[in-house]
């Protein structure tokens, strides 16, 4: 999708800001027009003072570099951002929102509404299961890049992450690695808090964030050397190197040589961090050993940082260039920018976000900030409607105030008229009134006769979709399923809307719903009585009896227009890991087929295996088609 109008690339990282203005070309390319970095210094480094930090360079940049686009893309800080490869069960499409859903809830380690997050499947493993990428940012640290750029009068487009603008500038670069057919590619990506490591092999693509930057080596080194964090950073970009050790000779300088040993030592925890992701990546993801490895990011600028890693990995290892494939614009420091091109692969992969289809597409825009940008596009078109709404409610005011003068005249003539058929219909309403009391008693007594034998049905309903859900379990002869709860949503309830797997399952029938308790019977025939693990405590009724609504006072008059069920099953986890939720999915599509109970019928809570691994519970909200009156 060719744009005629150039934009801004922005990564925010935690030692340097990126700034590239990038203006597509009309082959659908990119054209590199203009670029910045700078250093954000130990302000950077610090949580409180790195917000400021960053306005104060961007603005500085966007003031002294001659950008001119106000539109940009931003790549959120690595270390702020939770990325994890997951693996789905092959599911109907229908069904993969929901898992999904559900597995960020049980990995993003913050409550979903803190965050930001977003998802892509990369494929599908050989078993079938689905390759899914997770990722998730702090809502107020989005709401933080965004109060950045539009205190600088920048509009942004989107929010990317690191791991996946690296993926697409890497595949754009050097395509001719994805079809390679034996070895994989790794990418690292060395920054000032964490370093990403990339492994692409036959168009599949994993990555891991590792906790060890380049501020690691700046730290240990101004421990170990008594300096300040901002003196220690001068020295090791002044002359730091990583040293080669046997043979080598160290540095002259004491601190050179002091720091050259520090930055090996980091290096090979870093190493050793790799190692374990590479098993990882070749025993879990069925991944090959890497042929090449390629660096990126301002860490990976120490001197010998190459000859370190193949030393130590012994294979082919170059620095990343995601300008390979990109026009420069006359003009341009060529010779700065041969120095820093391996770190701007984050800006590339944004910028190309608005020129062609990527093959990892995320985007983390708070619904927030995205509200408020569609309301300031329309805010001019809303104050001249306010304007020419004041304008048309002044004539129409005038005219209809003649109006109405004209109408009080006509109106005091009628009333004279009217009032002897006013009094008639008075004495006609009152009997009207009268008929339709009857009519609304006799129906409610006639709609209370039918719903008396109506739980009847819902139970023989229940039971029968159960037994037809068993029927179509992995293993028939084992499946077995029954309800150890059964309550009637009530609207004036204070319970209604809990979630039915957090209440006791095992609380007292007498409540002011209907409530039924799992048959003895059943729960001899599954092994499983009263008092042992997992098994429900004795009610007061053994054989589920309805408790009467309102009992021991006045009937409720409250409308019934959904059930609670909490279900309890044979756990078939050992025979299939699926086998539990395939259970309680097919008994949600049975219950959303059957007459009684509508479409929206569905699963509630968490499909939970019992401590004793003997069975399994979950929760149901079945929607009745036709409410029933209390």
């Amino acid at each position: 999708m060719f744009q005629s109008k150039s934009f801004l690339s922005v990564d925010i990282g935690a030692g340097s800001l990126k700034v590239v203005e990038i203006e597509p070309t009309e082959l659908g390319a990119l054209r590199l027009r203009q670029f910045d970095i700078r250093s954000l210094g130990m302000e950077g480094a610090l949580e409180s003072k790195r917000e400021a930090a960053t306005k104060r360079e961007l603005q500085a940049a966007l003031s002294e570099s001659g950008f001119t686009s106000k539109l940009i893309n931003v790549c959120a800080p690595g270390f702020h951002v939770f990325s994890k490869f997951v693996r789905l069960p092959a599911v109907d499409n229908s069904k993969i929102s929901q898992i999904i859903q559900y597995e960020a809830q049980q990995n993003v380690p913050f409550p979903l509404n803190e965050v930001v997050w977003d998802y892509q499947i990369l494929g599908s493993s050989p078993s079938g299961e689905l390759e899914v990428l997770l990722v998730a940012i702090k809502t107020d640290i989005v709401e933080g890049l965004f109060g950045i750029a539009e205190n600088s009068g920048l509009k942004v487009n989107l929010v990317d992450v690191s791991p996946a603008a690296l993926c697409n500038a890497f595949r754009y670069n050097y395509p001719e690695f994805e079809e390679e057919e034996d070895g994989s590619t790794m990418l690292l990506d060395i920054g000032a808090k964490t370093s990403t490591l990339l492994f692409f092999e036959k168009g599949k693509v994993y990555a891991r964030t590792i906790n060890i930057g380049a501020n690691t080596i700046t730290q240990e080194f101004a421990a170990e050397a008594k300096l300040p964090f901002a003196k220690a950073e001068i020295v090791k970009l002044e002359g730091g190197m990583v040293s080669l050790g046997g043979a080598y000779a160290d540095p002259e300088d004491p601190q050179h040589a002091q720091l050259s040993k520090i930055a090996r030592q980091v290096l090979t925890r870093l190493h050793i961090q790799m190692n374990q992701t590479l098993q990882f990546f070749r025993g879990q993801q069925g991944g090959s050993a890497p042929k090449r490895l390629f660096l990126s990011g301002g860490g990976s600028s120490l001197l010998y940082t190459k000859e370190f890693f193949e030393e130590k990995l012994n294979v082919e290892v170059d620095y990343f260039n995601p300008l390979k494939a990109v026009e420069l614009e006359e003009g341009l420091d060529l010779e700065r920018l041969s120095v820093t091109a391996h770190t701007l692969g984050q800006t590339i992969g944004l910028a190309l976000r608005n020129t062609m289809e990527c093959p990892v597409e995320l985007n983390l825009m708070p619904s927030s900030a995205i509200s408020r940008q569609e309301f300031n596009q329309k805010k001019p078109y809303l104050i001249a409607a306010v304007f020419s709404l004041i304008l048309v409610i002044f004539a129409f005011g005038w005219f209809f105030q003649r109006l109405a003068d004209v109408k009080t005249e006509a109106s005091a003539e009628l009333d004279e008229s009217l009032q002897p058929l006013l009094n008639k219909e008075r004495t006609l309403d009152s009997e009207m009134s009268k008929l339709k009391s009857a009519k609304s008693e006799l129906q409610d007594l006639t709609e209370w006769m039918k719903e008396r034998v109506f739980w009847m049905d819902i139970l023989q309903e229940v039971r029968g979709i159960m037994l037809q859900a068993e029927a179509r379990s992995i293993r028939p002869d084992q499946a077995g399923i029954w309800v150890e709860r059964l309550s009637a949503d009530l609207p004036n309830d204070p319970a209604a809307g809990a979630d039915p797997m957090a209440a006791d399952p095992y609380a007292s029938a007498a409540s002011s719903a209907p409530t039924y308790q799992m048959d003895p019977m059943m729960m001899q025939r599954y092994g499983i009585t009263p008092g042992s693990p997992g098994a429900p405590a004795a009610a007061p009724d053994p054989y589920g009896a309805p408790v009467a609504p309102g009992a021991g006072g006045a009937a409720s008059e409250d409308t019934v227009t959904s059930i609670t069920l909490r279900c309890r099953g044979i756990n078939l986890s050992q025979i299939s890991a699926s086998a539990n939720g395939d259970l309680a999915f097919e008994l949600e599509k049975a219950f959303q087929a059957s007459e009684l109970f509508g479409e929206e019928s569905q699963l509630t809570g968490d499909i939970a295996i019992d401590p004793d691994q003997l069975t399994f519970s979950f929760g149901m909200t079945l929607k009745l088609n036709q409410p029933i009156n209390l």
